[in-house]
């Protein structure tokens, strides 16, 4: 460490209080007779924790921290150090853009190593702060394992004649050679990298598509898809077999799809993954949606909502008896919303029962039964027998037809409280969408409380969000007046820590319609869906994108994903 900004560290510390003098010294004496870097004996001694170092540096010297394990290093930077400076200076190049290479270091205050740096490269280094076991992690990765290098060996290893080849793309392989190919180290190897990446990039799907030359893997990170490594077409097979193998899915039919799931053991806890599998015209396409219970958020107060629709939503839920619905696209969180209500009057005094296709989480005093239409256990055939179990309260997973609503209708008029989801875009929509499925109106006024239409969208970065005047002209079309006649909106500028989007994580934003005496008599009269939507508003319903609006003006999100995710709404209602 250089004279100098030694002092500059052990006084930061001690006026942290993270340090004593006493702790110092002793620290000192060990460097005096042993050697080596002042930052890494205090923390090997037990005197200052690595993290607390290293937020401390970051803040005073202006150096921002990263978490490596949840970023994707740019393989092309990789052979612009080599591993042997990497591991001796404990660094690890991030990315580069035009003659600035970004460097994660895990001493920022040895200059020495960035000095040398900047001389084998010939860039400009801007140095980002990380622990040294994320440092050692990435370059046993990126380096030892690296995307590309990996995927290449894994070839080799596999490629030991014309005959292993031909197996290995699948032609002319029998269902015992694939089964035997997938339980193979190389393949297992390949699965579990492409699964592990999926999770560090906090993805929600994965998908896997056979292209003509390739095979194409793509992440859902907060709902924009991304592309990852591209393994040869030579894996296709071998990898799909590895899936439905421990997915228990027939590994010989290839012709019809499959859906399964499994569970695999990834950073120390257990994550399930959904799995469905397409024949395509290039081969079969793989979709893994990934159930982390470590990412899910079971807690109505802090999925985005603003409070007037978690008031409504609550006041809904403390009803007796009565339908509530929660309405959206795929994807959209409608049944993470559900089980947010479901942990919220999860009583012990209560009998909760659900119906799921397929069970996503499980929930600790809830009774949980996952629908087989296969065998004839559909959602209807289940909620028969549910009602026959003496339950207070009922989730079905999802509303897809006629049989279905109609028991669910009567198990709410019968004293029951029923949650549910239905795919429409609007939630003054679904009610004209139950109608039209066969529902009587006054079935419908009966028992539904409360209707709910949700999005996700995307958080500004927390790490590099930056404030902007929004135009005049967009401020006005969007409806949007300050006293001082600017709109002061955010947005992220890209960093490290969001892998260069501006987004970290998602909300949602919801219109919540209630059942209001004016809305059930429109509804009894068979009037159009924009007549109930007009009324809902002057009864005081802000819709998905009032709601997303103003979470722009909060500044959580901004006014582009706002608009991405409600570009189908009517002008009037902004």
């Amino acid at each position: 460490m250089v004279p100098g900004l030694k002092e500059k560290l052990t006084k930061i510390l001690i006026d942290r209080k993270l340090i004593k003098e006493a702790d110092l010294q002793k620290a000192l004496s060990v460097q005096k007779e042993k050697g080596g870097s002042l930052s890494d004996l205090l923390v090997s001694l037990g005197i200052v924790s690595k993290n607390d170092l290293m937020l401390v540096l970051s803040e005073e010297l202006g150096i921002p921290p990263i978490n490596l394990g949840r970023f994707k290093v740019d393989p092309s930077v990789l052979g612009l150090i080599p591993k042997k400076v990497a591991k001796h200076y404990k660094i690890m190049p991030i990315s580069k853009m035009g003659n600035v290479l970004t460097l994660a270091i895990s001493d920022p205050l040895n200059i020495f190593a960035i000095d040398d740096i900047k001389t084998l490269t010939g860039f400009k280094i801007t140095p980002i702060i990380t622990t040294e076991k994320d440092i050692r992690d990435a370059i046993g990765q990126y380096y030892d394992e690296g995307a590309y290098s990996a995927i290449e060996k894994i070839v080799t290893d596999m490629k030991g004649s014309e005959g292993d080849v031909r197996l290995l793309d699948g032609s002319g392989a029998g269902a015992e050679d694939m089964a035997k190919i997938a339980q193979e180290a190389p393949v297992v190897k390949i699965t579990n990298m492409i699964l592990a990446e999926a999770v560090n990039v906090r993805a929600s799907d994965i998908l896997i598509e056979p292209l003509e030359k390739e095979v194409r893997i793509r992440y859902r990170v907060d709902g924009i898809l991304q592309e990852g490594r591209k393994p040869p077409k030579v894996l296709h097979s071998a990898i799909v077999s590895r899936l439905k193998v421990i997915s228990d899915l027939d590994i010989s039919e290839h012709r019809l799809p499959q859906d399964g799931r499994f569970k695999v053991r990834l950073y120390g806890r257990e994550i399930d993954f959904r799995i469905s599998v397409l024949p395509s015209s290039m081969g079969e396409k793989v979709a893994l949606r990934i159930l982390d219970k470590a990412q899910a958020t079971l807690d109505i107060e802090k999925l985005g909502f603003d409070q007037r629709s978690i008031g409504e939503i609550k006041k809904a839920a403390d009803r007796p008896h009565g339908m509530i619905l929660i309405c959206g696209p795929t994807g959209c969180g409608k049944t993470t919303t559900l089980y947010s209500i479901l942990q919220m009057v999860n009583d012990p005094a209560d009998n909760i029962v659900t119906v799921e296709d397929p069970i996503e989480y499980l929930i600790e005093g809830i009774n949980q039964v996952s629908s087989r239409p296969e065998i004839g256990l559909t959602f209807a055939a289940a909620l028969r027998s549910i009602l026959r179990q003496d339950p207070d309260t009922i989730m079905i997973g999802e509303i897809r037809d006629f049989d279905t609503v109609d028991i669910a209708i009567k198990a709410a008029l019968t004293g029951h409280l029923v949650l549910s989801t239905l795919h429409t875009t609007t939630a003054t929509g679904s009610v004209v969408r139950l109608v039209n499925m066969g529902v009587e109106p006054f079935l419908l006024t009966s028992s539904l409380i409360m209707v709910g239409a949700q999005r996700l969208v995307r958080k500004i970065c927390n790490n590099c969000k930056e404030a902007y005047t929004l135009d005049k002209d967009v401020a006005e079309k969007l409806g949007l007046k300050t006293s001082s006649g600017k709109v002061t909106l955010y947005r992220g500028k890209g960093c490290p820590t969001c892998f260069g989007t501006g987004y970290k994580g998602r909300i949602a934003i919801i219109e919540v319609l209630t059942m209001t005496p004016k809305i059930k008599e429109l509804i009894l009269a068979g009037e159009q869906e924009y007549k109930i939507r007009e009324e809902a508003r002057r009864e005081g319903m802000k819709t998905i994108r009032e709601n997303g609006i103003q979470s722009a003006l909060d500044g959580v999100t901004t006014l582009d994903e706002v608009v991405r995710v409600t570009v189908g709404e009517q002008v009037d209602t902004v």
